[in-house]
């Protein structure tokens, strides 16, 4: 399930900059900030957008590479206090992830879809899911932390199906049409890839 662009990772878009010329390299290049905990990456391939996420003990800030000196020491404290706000609101924790799933398989699913193991992953920059059939492994995006609930719900409804039926031909929206709020999450995540220009989601249904 496509996505990009949440604690987890926070995501803004600044103001249009003149800032300095882009690096030669097109992949992420680390820079410490003031301190030490803070990592800033610059890429040329990000054009507006600014991000942060956790990752261990650091904060990994990704900003446009023609981001000035100075554009980049107020947005790192932006995004700080953005992660700060995200995470005072409370994230549920893998367990209480795969709880969820588990419930929602039982309600929508006639509890069919049996996952392994669910678990948020912070390596999956352009999708808000994915599974692994073979193994009942489902992954949600950290991308996904401080979205409504709903839109969380469908997402993991999304991969528990995938569990059940690969591809996304009608059997597989079919077992989708049980949650009652589907279009309106596909809406919420389209509104976002549309927002920060990210890649596109599946087509919504082969008929």
């Amino acid at each position: 399930m496509s996505a990009d662009s949440l604690p987890g990772l926070a995501g803004e878009t600044p103001a249009r900059s003149a800032g300095r010329p882009q690096r030669s390299a097109a992949t992420q290049q680390p820079r410490a900030s003031v301190a030490s905990t803070v990592e800033v990456r610059r890429s040329t391939r990000r054009r507006r957008t600014v991000s942060a996420y956790r990752e261990g003990g650091r904060t990994i800030v990704l900003i446009p590479a023609r981001m000035s000196e100075a554009e980049e020491q107020r947005w790192v404290g932006v995004m700080l206090d953005k992660l700060a706000a995200q995470e005072s609101k409370g994230v549920i924790g893998d367990s209480e992830l795969a709880d969820r799933a588990g419930r929602l398989s039982g309600q929508y699913l006639e509890g069919r879809a049996l996952p392994a193991s669910v678990r948020w992953v912070t390596n999956q920059n352009t999708r808000w899911g994915s599974c692994t059939p073979a193994e009942g492994s489902i992954r949600l995006s950290h991308r996904l932390q401080g979205m409504p609930e709903y839109v969380l719900d469908y997402v993991l409804l999304h991969e528990l199906a995938h569990l059940l039926v690969p591809g996304h031909g009608p059997r597989f929206w079919r077992l989708l049409e049980a949650y009652p709020r589907t279009e309106r999450a596909r809406g919420y995540l389209e509104g976002v890839v549309a927002a920060d220009r990210l890649p596109q989601l599946p087509a919504a249904r082969e008929e």
